[in-house]
């Protein structure tokens, strides 16, 4: 069974947005919107809930612009593809873009084919990324029980947490959907799998902190987080400290 892969489109005019939705289907690349926004906070809390392989958005929207609604994103969401729409060919939005890792950016009105080469480059990259991921779980496809299939995720989370892991194509490698796949995590072990890698990168910052000379900078990049803000700020939402002041408290 080919791969379907999940795509939520941010756009505050309804018939852009209903039109761009009608263009990537007729691609038939394998690409599903499961969702659609109009502001950056809608497409914010949909990308939490059901945690899409791309995104698609314009940059000028109410509440939330293109360009927060990514940087909010960037970090949180490492494996989520993102492809910026816009009326305005700006520089300085290109180059923010490139700064957040944004896969492409297109001017309105979108070209047909220019969209069908960009979903195409995108889908070439996730089918490669999940090859390799199929390539490691090799054997554990069939996981007879709920169990096994957690116990399958948490020893590849624990071998790999500092890296962008993709639980989507994680799912999709093992034949099982992220919902369920999140479920049987959070039954067996009380904790979603991204709270996991998230309480693993801090106690290894935390040890680092406490055991190295190495900056905040280099140890955020050694856990995952290559932004030093985000990681000072995750840090401490889980901490009560910043990196900081941690390793001044355990000196």
């Amino acid at each position: 069974m080919a791969a379907e892969y999940r795509v939520v489109v941010a756009e505050d005019e309804e018939l852009l947005l209903h039109s761009l939705v009608k263009k990537i289907e007729q691609t038939n690349l394998g690409f599903t919107v499961i969702g659609t926004a109009q502001t950056g906070e809608q497409a914010y809390q949909l990308i939490k809930e059901n945690t899409p392989d791309l995104l698609i958005t314009d940059i000028r929207m109410p509440v939330m612009n293109g360009m927060e609604l990514i940087a909010k994103l960037h970090q949180r969401f490492p494996g989520l593809r993102v492809i910026i729409i816009s009326g305005f060919s700006d520089f300085s939005y290109a180059q923010e873009a490139i700064r957040h890792q944004v896969f492409e950016y297109l001017l309105k009105p979108i070209d047909n084919e220019e969209l069908y080469q960009t979903l195409f480059h995108v889908k070439t990259g996730l089918v490669l990324e999940q090859q390799s991921y199929e390539t490691l779980f090799q054997g554990n496809f069939e996981c007879s029980t709920p169990e096994q299939l957690a116990a399958v995720l948490h020893e590849y989370i624990v071998n790999h947490f500092t890296d962008n892991i993709n639980l989507n194509l994680i799912a999709n490698s093992l034949n099982y959907s992220p919902g369920y796949l999140t479920k049987v995590f959070l039954q067996e072990y009380n904790c979603s799998p991204s709270k996991f890698i998230i309480s693993l990168r801090i106690q290894k910052a935390q040890f680092l902190l406490h055991t190295t000379d190495l900056s905040i900078r280099q140890i955020g990049e050694a856990v995952g987080y290559p932004e030093q803000g985000y990681f000072s700020r995750i840090f401490k939402k889980q901490t009560g400290s910043s990196p900081y002041e941690y390793r001044e408290e355990n000196v």
